[in-house]
């Protein structure tokens, strides 16, 4: 329950913080994916829990990117 709660909060604090945020490159992703992998291969090959938060909040990020640009059409 506190997990669920701490990580509801994360993501909304994230999402806010990133609302004014231009979309990222294509080299911005690349570079994420590349920081993803050694991270995860760091970890002895699981991925560390706040990557899989992070992967969860830039998910949500698009998707509400995708919505507001959809309705400014």
């Amino acid at each position: 329950m506190m997990r669920t709660t701490l990580l509801a909060g994360l993501a909304g604090a994230t999402l806010l913080g990133t609302a004014g945020c231009d979309h990222q490159g294509p080299a911005e992703r690349a570079g994420e994916k590349v920081d993803h992998t050694v991270d995860t291969i760091k970890n002895g090959g699981h991925e560390p829990v706040g990557d899989s938060i992070k992967d969860d909040i830039n998910k949500a990020r698009d998707k509400v990117e995708d919505k507001v640009d959809d309705a400014k059409k």
